[in-house]
């Protein structure tokens, strides 16, 4: 799918930066492909671009107005189709990852018709995939796996793979979401494919390759996720990863939006992803715990960090603050 760029990054009227990670996401890995943000009136969240209306972002350049939220259920809500209506009005085409298919909305089909504008669906494929076959494929593997939702899976693929790049390794990043695959140019929005398939998926997505090769590929959702876990536990097993890295927010109690469903300990959560893991390959061994200390003053974040070394015995960073180089060291031993 080739997206039009530069783009205007829609923000809707959310609440919480971790509803608008693809926004973020855009912002941190192509600053150069935005010019500004839309928020209705009732928005919350800044990426710190500037507030523009479609018409504006039209004169500064932007081709395409791209939908940067990801609410419960990827739904689009009735209120935010005005705002999409002028951006086609203005001569922006619409770019969206979320479950909801532009197409399957009347009014917005109407207005691109009219105005002669592209409606593009990230996360939807016209692919068909086979079942898992569980057979072994030569090449390295690691994903990115986590305690809960939205807390830096895909920052944390992006950042190993970067530095093994960075260090003249074989790798490729393996997009698996709408952001992941926005940024990548290429990859699969995985959670959109029938669940009988997903593990199929994983494999066309992360075939056979050279032995000293890595996929790096991008975790989605949780193996605790009451909602979520199904396109977790498929992802894993079709992958097939030598090695996983733990991705975890210290600062939640609890999985997001779901008030009921604490987050689980670091040990269990290793313990749990090892054991499905090893349905597929034997191997897996996890190797890192990628944090997201972005809400941690710097002597908690220290604290943290000693405090997880010495009870896992494993390699812990963030990949913001702290690059991969830590990891990448782990992965050479391998």
């Amino acid at each position: 799918m080739n997206l039009p760029q530069p783009y205007l990054l829609f923000l809707g009227d959310v609440h919480g930066d971790t509803y608008a990670k693809t926004a973020f996401g855009i912002r941190d890995w192509m600053p150069d492909a935005v010019v500004g943000q839309l928020r209705l009136p009732d928005c919350t969240v800044t990426t710190g671009l500037p507030d523009l209306t479609p018409a504006q972002a039209a004169q500064q350049g932007a081709r395409a107005m791209l939908l940067g939220v990801a609410p419960v259920g990827g739904a689009i809500p009735p209120h935010w189709i005005p705002a999409m209506i002028a951006a086609l009005e203005a001569g922006l085409d619409l770019v969206s990852g979320l479950h909801t298919r532009l197409g399957s909305i009347p009014e917005v089909v109407a207005a691109a018709e009219r105005t002669g504008r592209r409606l593009l669906d990230v996360r939807h494929t016209d692919r068909s995939f086979e079942p898992g076959t569980g057979v072994k494929r030569a090449g390295k593997r690691l994903l990115t796996v986590g305690t809960d939702c939205a807390l830096g899976k895909k920052y944390t693929a992006l950042v190993i793979a970067r530095e093994l790049q960075r260090r003249g390794r074989k790798v490729t990043f393996r997009a698996t979401g709408q952001t992941g695959v926005m940024i990548a140019g290429t990859g699969l929005a995985i959670d959109a494919v029938v669940a009988d398939f997903v593990s199929g998926a994983a494999e066309w997505l992360s075939p056979a390759n050279d032995a000293d090769h890595w996929d790096v590929i991008e975790g989605q959702g949780s193996l605790f996720h009451p909602a979520y876990a199904a396109v977790t536990l498929g992802l894993l097993h079709g992958s097939q990863p030598d090695a996983i890295v733990l991705c975890h927010d210290p600062t939640r109690r609890t999985i997001m939006g779901w008030p009921d469903y604490p987050i689980p300990d670091l040990n269990d959560a290793i313990d749990l992803y090892l054991r499905n893991g090893r349905v597929t390959n034997p191997q897996i061994r996890c190797v890192g715990i990628s944090l997201n200390t972005s809400k941690l003053d710097d002597e908690t974040r220290a604290r943290t960090y000693r405090d997880l070394r010495s009870r896992l015995d494993l390699p812990v960073f963030d990949p913001i603050r702290d690059g991969a180089g830590e990891l990448a060291d782990a992965l050479e031993r391998l």
